[in-house]
């Protein structure tokens, strides 16, 4: 599901035109570090910063609110990335996600995009095991009602990348041609993409992906698959043994033949009961964080392999 191009251009229209500042380094640490930028942008995890960097280019300079290799749910900012964020010009951040993120912008008072003014989030599905964490006590994390796992969807990322070009051309009208440039060329590589992904997931043998978390419902709604999390949204959320025993029944029903685990997630639980039912285990990165070298493209591209692999797909 997709917002018109005429909320994207509203989302992107109430960015404010803003003062140039410089930043400073932070525990988060700094990318583009490019000394004449003439924007300075608070990202707030990997998905955001990529587009960032990629509309950008040398034109700005981004610092990331998440660490790489920090799993970014419950990230934590130090008061020195607090005191970087404010002195942004722009910050790009998906509200309820991360909510000392959240925290900071409102004490700070940056001016920021929110990529949920721009794509349509998803209602998170409730499940007895949410349920129950809540009764007992055990729920210690709030993500908000909503999944936030649009990047996952390459033309919702597009989208999102359309209202960054516009902000960052609000911003620094004196460059506004190129960051409309470098928003076309991103979207256009988003949609070869989705269009890989569309071809490759075409004819498959099984069309249910069995998750450690449920990280991957745009994906599978973009894509006709069908996801089946042992944990909810949450990572942190241990799945009760009704939930073990049903994510059993499915992967005999559908003759899955892998759980699909993630690269900053514990995947004890799904390597216990893949190594029980004696099915495999492989990562599917859901993009949150990505190890020096790769980018959100790449490690993609490798997530469709990986599909495909796992699928049975022709």
């Amino acid at each position: 599901m997709k917002k018109t191009s005429a909320l994207i251009a509203a989302a992107a229209a109430s960015t404010l035109a803003l003062t140039a500042c410089s930043s400073t380094d932070s525990d988060a640490g700094a990318s583009g570090g490019a000394s004449d930028a003439s924007l300075t942008v608070a990202t707030a995890f990997y998905p955001l910063q990529f587009v960032a960097e990629q509309v950008g280019g040398d034109l700005v300079e981004t610092v990331s609110m998440t660490p790489s290799g920090v799993e970014p749910h419950d990230v934590e900012l130090s008061p020195a990335t607090v005191r970087q964020l404010g002195t942004a010009d722009l910050a790009l951040y998906l509200a309820e996600f991360q909510p000392a993120v959240d925290d900071a912008i409102s004490t700070t008072g940056v001016e920021a995009l929110d990529a949920a003014a721009v794509v349509e989030l998803h209602a998170a599905e409730e499940h007895a095991d949410d349920e129950h964490a809540d009764e007992e006590g055990e729920e210690d994390h709030d993500h908000g009602s909503s999944d936030p796992h649009f990047w996952l969807d390459p033309e919702l990322l597009a989208a999102f990348a359309d209202a960054v070009g516009d902000a960052f051309a609000a911003a620094d009208p004196d460059n506004a041609d190129a960051y409309t440039a470098n928003a076309e060329a991103l979207h256009a590589s988003l949609d070869d993409l989705d269009a890989q992904y569309t071809e490759g997931l075409a004819q498959c043998e099984r069309d249910t992906i069995v998750t450690g978390h449920e990280a991957f419902g745009y994906l599978a709604d973009a894509y006709g698959l069908h996801q089946e999390g042992i944990a909810g949204l949450d990572p942190e959320n241990e799945p009760s043994p009704a939930r073990i025993l049903e994510i059993k029944d499915i992967i005999t029903e559908t003759g899955a033949t892998t759980i699909f685990t993630e690269d900053e997630v514990s995947a004890s639980v799904a390597q216990a009961l893949a190594d029980d039912i004696g099915v495999d285990t492989v990562v599917l990165s859901p993009v949150e964080t990505i190890d020096d070298g790769d980018d959100y493209i790449a490690v993609m591209t490798r997530n469709l392999s990986t599909l495909e692999d796992a699928l049975g797909c022709e």
